[in-house]
């Protein structure tokens, strides 16, 4: 709550106080939320000094420790300049709301400040001792950006003015990245991890030139979906990738050449595994020739150790019509990924593997003057996710491998899958079951689990621009369902289940049952937001008859739990 007036334009005395970035000019999106305005969210919590470390440049172990908690942050930061600039001629209402975390109700006993924002840049001043603090504040919750109208598109800065006790150098802006000069090409080149096996990618290179219909796929996480690019839809790496392969080798204006995309957030292969048939084969509608799988930054929470991304490729690459598969490592901003794990499957099969990580990373450490090409503030939008410069990277690593294929002399032979897996393949064949395909498969009881959970987790499949809810076809348990377990028999040699991760209090722990032996506990606060989540409940050598009950865990009778489906190999 302020104390005083709206805030103020910036004076001498601010503009000479140290301080530091926060956000430079990022492009924010607005994105439909429900019960309120659309908004582009920036979550802060245990990221706030990783954000200050890459887009500020602070290394004073002391600033970013009072990062950590809200009483450190006030006794660091004085003001907080917002600027925000709208692409309208009528600059639209911004509000800029900062929120922190409570002790009691992590998302309600904490501050939360609404201000209104001019949208023409202005850059308005947030004094922070204008304002009256909850004393349940705990850490640093989020920023956002809320907007009239989903869709809209801003950029915006936000800066750390300082207490005069703390000082840190001043920061030079850096000049664009230099798309399309020697040096930029020749970052992108190390990019090509493996050129593999280009009989399948050749074939469907040449198959576009011909004007035949050529469909390229991506599955992936949430860079896969797009995150960090605005508009996601359209400058996402999957696309622009897309867009690159269709003005190569398209016939005349392109439309033979198709696009499908099925990055969900937060998802490892082990989900993806069981969505591929879905999101990917439109349950046989679609017939791909090229699939790209990104994997290599949510991997990290397979439980199978790269067993699932293993057999996923398999499964991508045994359909009758060959499709070419190409893995692609993208990379967080600590320099992480699992490509090390994964790569090694690409070698075994011989696939085409393009690495974002040996793009960039080299670079990352160079200044300007050694030959830095982009720095890490301007490939990441936060600490896991590209901007739309990193996202036209990625775009251009791909491309470069489209273009060394064509170049390069046609491998006589097809790539050989039948020989002994690298980690294990155990998963091949694996299929989606959920409420709209189980009959004919398995029996179910519902039981208690009669509603339809219809506030899922969301994301922009293909070219669009809104998101599409992940596993509507799902059972959920509520308080006035009754306490009857779900119940299932099923007959395979393997079995994941997928529920729903939330961060509402009114979803609570379910007991997974296995033939009468407790498999396991689902918390659906693991994860704490919407959000999928697959874990296995068997794995074995031979397929048989089991029996799977699902039953709120006790104290939890009252409460929900969504089975959003099961993912099983026969």
């Amino acid at each position: 709550m302020k104390k005083n007036s709206g805030p103020e334009a910036p004076k001498d005395p601010v503009a000479k106080r140290s301080s530091f970035f926060i956000m430079f000019e990022s492009v924010m999106e607005a994105s439909p939320r429900s019960g309120g305005k659309p908004s582009q969210d920036i979550f802060l919590e245990g990221r706030l000094a990783d954000i200050a470390q890459f887009t500020g440049g602070v290394k004073d172990e002391e600033i970013l420790g009072l990062l950590s908690n809200c009483g450190g942050l006030r006794q660091l930061v004085h003001s907080i300049g917002v600027s925000v600039k709208t692409y309208k001629e009528v600059p639209p209402a911004v509000d800029f709301v900062l929120q922190n975390w409570g002790k009691t109700n992590k998302y309600e006993s904490g501050t939360k400040l609404r201000i209104p924002c001019p949208s023409d840049g202005t850059e308005i001043l947030i004094k922070l001792e204008d304002y009256a603090w909850s004393p349940d504040d705990d850490i640093p919750g989020k920023f956002a950006f809320e907007f009239e109208q989903a869709g809209e598109l801003a950029t915006a800065t936000v800066i750390f003015y300082l207490h005069d006790r703390y000082r840190m150098p001043e920061i030079a802006i850096e000049p664009p990245v230099a798309f399309g000069s020697n040096e930029y090409g020749e970052m992108i080149a190390k990019s090509l991890l493996c050129k593999g096996n280009n009989k399948r990618l050749k074939a469907a290179i040449e198959k576009a030139k011909r004007g035949e219909d050529v469909t390229i796929a991506y599955i992936g996480g949430s860079i896969t979906q797009g995150a960090g690019a605005k508009p996601l839809h359209t400058k996402c790496y999957a696309y622009k990738s897309y867009s690159l392969f269709k003005d190569m080798f398209g016939k005349e204006d392109g439309s033979n050449i198709h696009f499908i995309k099925g990055g969900v957030g937060g998802t490892p292969s082990e989900l993806g595994i069981v969505r591929y048939d879905r999101d990917i084969l439109r349950d046989g509608a679609v017939d791909p020739d090229i699939v790209v799988v990104e994997f290599a930054v949510n991997d990290a929470g397979d439980e199978t150790k790269g067993k699932c991304f293993e057999s996923l490729c398999l499964n991508i690459l045994s359909a009758a019509s060959k499709p070419a598969v190409i893995l692609l490592f993208s990379v967080f901003m600590n320099d992480w990924n699992l490509q090390d794990r994964l790569a090694p499957i690409g070698l075994h099969y011989n696939l085409p593997m393009v690495s974002v990580k040996d793009a960039v990373v080299e670079q990352f450490r160079l200044t300007k003057a050694e030959g830095n090409i982009i720095s890490k503030r301007q490939f990441f939008y936060d600490i896991y996710h590209p901007t739309n410069d990193g996202h036209t990277v990625m775009a251009d690593c791909l491309g470069h491998l489209f273009a060394e294929t064509d170049q390069s002399v046609e491998n006589p032979d097809d790539i050989i899958t039948g020989k002994a897996p690298v980690i294990g393949n155990e998963f091949v064949g694996m299929r989606l079951l959920d409420r709209s395909n189980c009959e004919g498969y398995a029996k179910i009881e519902a039981g208690g689990f009669l509603e339809t959970d219809s506030e899922l987790q969301m994301a922009e499949m293909d070219d669009h621009p809104y998101g599409s809810k992940q596993f509507p076809h799902n059972w959920m348990h509520s308080a006035g369902t009754g306490s009857e377990s779900f119940r299932m028999t099923v007959c395979s040699k393997s079995l994941i289940l997928v529920f729903k991760d939330s961060g509402s209090s009114e979803f609570g722990n379910a007991e997974i049952r296995v033939d009468g032996h407790l498999a396991k506990v689902a918390d659906p606060h693991e994860v704490n937001w919407t959000h999928c989540n697959a874990v296995i409940l068997y794995q074995e050598e031979v397929s048989k008859e089991h029996q799977i009950e699902i039953r709120m865990a006790s104290g939890y009778e009252n409460k929900r739990f969504t089975i959003l489906g099961f993912g099983y190999v026969s």
